[in-house]
């Protein structure tokens, strides 16, 4: 009996590639700026250091902050 010839093996098909499509950029939506808020505030006049006041106590009686050995005048100051 003849001697059994090995077959040769296949090369394996590369899968084919596949070209993606580019998507178009897509805006988003602006949204309006909040409007800024005025929040009420203390400033030195001498160095100039100023406190601002995110909620007001409620008390009755008005707070003297002292600074410079001097109250401290009201202003208004905007934030975002």
């Amino acid at each position: 009996m003849p001697a059994k010839a090995k077959k040769k093996a296949k090369p394996k098909a590369k899968p084919k590639k596949t070209l993606k499509k580019a998507r178009k950029a897509v805006k988003k939506a602006a949204r309006p700026a909040p409007a800024p808020k005025a929040y009420p505030a203390l400033q030195c006049g001498v160095c100039g250091y100023r406190v601002i006041v995110d909620e007001a106590c409620g008390c009755v009686e008005e707070h003297v902050l002292m600074c410079c050995s001097r109250p401290m005048a009201k202003t208004e100051v905007v934030r975002p």
